[in-house]
Order: structure tokens, then C-alpha cells, then sequence
């Protein structure tokens, strides 16, 4: 089932799969550093992953399954997994996968190339789960080395999904705040300054970026509201925004610690009307969570806050707003390009193969129906 690895590891190193709290805690100071050198994203951060193990409501139906390599006290690679129990298969995904836009591994820069695939292997012949599947991946992201026919161990089970996601950029194409607004139609500009003066009928409008040292938790309460009516409204259920959760403030916390923070706001006298939970990596401002109050929806609060921190970012000189994860249109209708996040699905027992297969007749099947989805459609267009 597991077919042989092609390289044996160096005997300088070893592997390791950590499953307890414990242990999670006591590898962050070496995982950190790790995550330092290899220019990872927050989502492969340990805090982050730790923020989501201690505040998940599903702990019990999970289990930890981070595999390492070491060489020495020295972290050379971290594949952060978890597992989770859903419909009578223990599903083998991302640590955090709820709340992390991008999955992929950690690789030290100067790694020997064989250690990825040897760690994935142990992590197949460690077991304890039926079916693995591995989503988000950016068309860099480093887990695709374990892809492909030549790659090593190919007998990993690993194989492409039908399912993918959309991510939606802006460029700024060299250009500054004002150049960019001025580069957009006229009826989007027009739309923003209607918007603005409708909203500043009852008083003075502000945008701004929140202070570092501003206390967040009103703003959190805030965010948190604001997103369980919009839910609600949608029909969807999300975790993160539970009333008394501590999983947003955690999450925020460790952008925060790792001075990535940036919390937009547009506020009316002292009336918060939309906020915008960003952070900036790389160059790029990331859209987190975005939020408005819908007794303002007439004036499109988000879509003003959104062109307002668009141009706060260009004139500090980053070059690419990150909408992450989503194919909302207005995320589509302010994009100057988009980038597909594939995925992977892959048996690793006889349970696992059978649901996997399930999955695909589901697939087929409804891709027979004369009519697609809207999102499916967009998503084939955009590719």
C-alpha cells in the first residue's frame, strides 16, 4: 500500500510525531526558529497551531499528529497535522485547518531534499487514521515535492482531489494609494464617495488603523456579533465567531505577539461601522476577517473600508492585497488576478479507499447535472 521510499535518511537525524499538548509546547521555542528561517506563513506558526488545539470545541474528536525531523536540537521540517473523526472515518488534515487560508510544511532552507518524503512515510506507517486530505495548497507550497511520479515514496497514496478554491490578489502595479483609486472605474469611485457621505450623515467618519497597544477585546465582542448575524442571515455556522469562544482572540493574539497585526476600522463619532482584521507578511496585506454593521449595508461599509486600507498598503509600499481564501464577488471585482488552491485525497486502508472512492461516484455523479454550481463554474473559469 505504502510503497518504498527512494532515499534512506542522513543518520544524523531522526523523526519524531508529537501527539501530546505537552510536547507541542515544548517544541514551539525549536519550531519557531524553524518557521524564522524558512519564511513560513502564520498558518505553519506553532502558536497558531497551539492557539487552535487549546481552543477548539472538538478536542475530543481530534488528535495531534506533528511530524518532525531533527538533526541535533536543530528543527529541520514540521508537516502539522491533526486528526479528526467525521462520519465514521478518522480523517487525517491540516493542524488548523479551519482557520489556516494556506497549508503546507516547513522546510529549512539547507535541508537535504530527501527528508520530506522519508518524514511523510512515517508519518503513513504511523497510522492512526483512515484517510488523509490535505487541502489549500498554493501552487508553490512546498508539499508538492511529495507529488508527482518521479517524487520519492510515490507510492503514498496522495492523489489529486476534485476539490479546489479560489484566492483573489491586488496588485498594485507599481502604483501608489491615490494612483490605484484613481485607476478604478468611475462608478466604483463614485460608489465609495456616496458611500462615505451617507455614512457621515450622523457624524464624522474615520478611517484608521488601530493602535498596537489599543485594547482589542471590544473590538473582538464587536467582530464577533457582527459575523454570528451575518451567519445567521447565510445559514452557516462557524466556530470561530461562537458566542464566549476564546478561539478569535487567541488567533489574533499570536498576530499580534508576532507583530503582523493590522485591525482597520471606519468608525462614526465612537460607532464602529466596519472592521477589517488583517496582517502583513511578505510584502502582503492578508484579509483575515472582514466585517460590517448591516444597518449601514446601503453605503457598502466593507467595500469602503476595503478601497481605504487597499491604499494605506500601496502608499507604505506593499505590493499585493491578499484576499485569502474565498470567491466572494467583491473579493472578484477588485482582483487583478486569482490563484487556484488544489487539493489532495488519498486512502491509506481499506476504509479510507472505500470513502475516498464514495467521494469521487458523488463527484462524477453530479457533474452529469446540466447545470454547475455558480462557485464550481467560477472557479473552472478562473483557471
Amino acid at each position: 500500500m505504502n510503497g518504498p521510499a527512494v532515499f534512506r535518511m542522513p543518520r544524523t537525524h531522526r523523526i519524531e510525531i508529537a501527539t501530546s499538548s505537552a510536547r507541542l509546547a515544548e517544541i514551539a521555542p525549536a519550531w519557531a526558529a524553524l518557521w524564522q528561517r524558512a519564511g513560513g506563513l502564520v498558518f505553519q506558526h506553532p502558536d497558531w497551531i497551539s492557539a487552535w488545539w487549546h481552543t477548539t470545541p472538538h478536542q475530543d474528536r481530534r488528535g495531534l499528529r506533528i511530524g518532525l525531523v531533527w538533526s541535533g536540537e536543530r528543527l529541520e521540517a514540521v508537516i502539522a497535522l491533526a486528526t479528526f473523526w467525521r462520519s465514521g472515518i478518522r480523517m487525517l488534515e491540516w493542524a488548523a485547518k479551519d482557520h489556516c487560508d494556506y497549508g503546507d510544511v516547513l522546510l529549512a532552507p539547507d535541508a537535504e531534499p530527501q527528508i520530506l518524503p522519508q518524514l511523510w512515510q512515517h508519518i503513513l506507517d504511523d497510522g492512526g487514521f483512515d484517510l488523509a486530505y490535505l487541502n489549500r495548497l498554493l501552487p508553490d507550497a512546498r508539499f508538492r515535492t511529495l507529488l508527482g511520479p518521479a517524487a520519492p515514496g510515490q507510492g503514498s497514496i496522495l492523489q489529486p482531489s476534485h476539490r479546489s478554491e479560489v484566492s483573489y490578489r491586488v496588485s498594485s502595479a507599481g502604483q501608489r494609494g491615490a494612483q490605484w483609486f484613481e485607476s478604478q472605474s468611475k462608478k466604483t469611485r463614485q460608489n465609495y464617495r456616496r458611500g462615505y457621505k451617507f455614512m457621515e450623515e450622523g457624524g464624522a467618519l474615520r478611517f484608521r488603523l488601530m493602535d498596537a497597544h489599543e485594547a482589542r477585546e471590544p473590538v473582538l465582542e464587536r467582530v464577533a456579533a457582527l459575523k454570528r448575524l451575518w451567519l445567521a442571515k447565510h445559514g452557516r455556522v462557524s466556530d470561530l465567531f461562537d458566542e464566549g469562544s476564546p478561539a478569535l482572540a487567541a488567533l489574533i493574539s499570536v498576530l499580534a505577539g508576532l507583530g503582523l497585526l493590522r485591525i482597520f476600522v471606519l468608525e462614526r463619532e465612537d460607532e464602529i461601522i466596519a472592521i477589517s482584521i488583517n496582517f502583513e507578511q511578505h510584502g502582503t496585506m492578508m484579509a483575515f476577517v472582514t466585517t460590517y454593521d448591516p444597518a449601514f449595508e446601503r453605503a457598502s461599509p466593507g467595500m469602503v473600508l476595503m478601497m481605504d486600507y487597499i491604499q494605506w498598503s500601496f502608499d507604505r509600499g506593499l505590493t499585493t492585497i491578499d484576499f485569502l481564501c474565498g470567491g466572494e464577488d467583491f473579493k472578484r471585482r477588485f482582483a487583478t488576478h486569482s490563484v487556484i488552491l488544489s487539493s489532495v485525497v488519498g486512502g491509506r486502508n481499506l476504509r479510507g479507499r472505500l470513502a475516498a472512492l464514495a467521494d469521487r461516484a458523488r463527484h462524477a455523479a453530479q457533474s452529469w447535472r446540466p447545470e454547475k454550481p455558480a462557485q464550481q463554474a467560477e472557479l473552472v473559469a478562473a483557471e
